[in-house]
């Protein structure tokens, strides 16, 4: 499988790309730190942390802890969230991932 060489982070911006008209909300502890992630049209960036300068680099490391996964319609309004799913674990979200073939 091609998709294991991946980072998760990777194979979640893949997806995002994929289906545009989703944003995918990651609430996880990186670093022993909580943090959300939004990963949308390709790219990652966090709500919490900087957001690296390089757009090639996924902010959810592999050592991230994930704790849920929402999946949202896009565009991402935060004062009023359109959820398509909410509160996905990492299994969850990775069979999700095979599915779409990313």
């Amino acid at each position: 499988m091609a998709s294991a060489a991946k980072s998760i982070g990777q194979r979640l911006e893949q997806y995002s790309l994929k289906r545009p008209q989703e944003v995918l909300l990651i609430s996880a502890q990186i670093a022993g730190e909580a943090d959300q992630i939004t990963v949308f049209k390709g790219f990652s960036s966090s709500l919490v942390r900087p957001t690296a300068f390089d757009p090639d680099v996924p902010m959810l490391p592999e050592t991230a802890e994930i704790l849920a996964i929402d999946r949202l319609q896009a565009p991402y309004n935060p004062d009023a969230p359109l959820y398509i799913q909410q509160g996905l674990t990492r299994d969850e979200m990775l069979n999700l991932l095979d599915q779409s073939g990313v």
